[in-house]
């Protein structure tokens, strides 16, 4: 498979090096930096309306709030650009953006 030249392209590139079969699904976490817990909270509650499992983090070293989003799905170049959009988008009326993705794979370990 050939992705674009960039963050998410470079991502999805290590994933599949590492095994995973990019054909089938995987759980995706999407992940948005808030202001606040309030916000965070604001934000999960809408997120959690399209099918996205939340969970709102306090980094303590930081101090900084991070709402995960994930999802099941087939990790297509275009299906992660659109998460983040629609994530970032949905965010922003809260203070929120979009701050990347990450995920395990679905490599089967024996």
């Amino acid at each position: 498979m050939v992705y674009p030249n960039d963050a998410d392209g470079h991502g999805l590139r290590r994933v599949a090096a590492g095994g995973s079969d990019m054909s089938q699904p995987m759980e995706i976490d999407f992940f948005i930096a808030v202001p606040d817990k309030k916000s965070g909270e604001a934000i999960a509650a809408k997120i959690e309306l399209l099918g996205y499992k939340t969970k709102l983090s306090l980094d303590s070293e930081s101090d900084e709030w991070t709402c995960y989003c994930s999802r099941f799905m087939v990790p297509t170049y275009a299906s992660v650009v659109e998460c983040q959009t629609e994530l970032n988008h949905l965010s922003k009326e809260f203070g929120g953006y979009s701050d990347g993705w990450g995920t395990f794979g679905n490599v089967e370990s024996n």
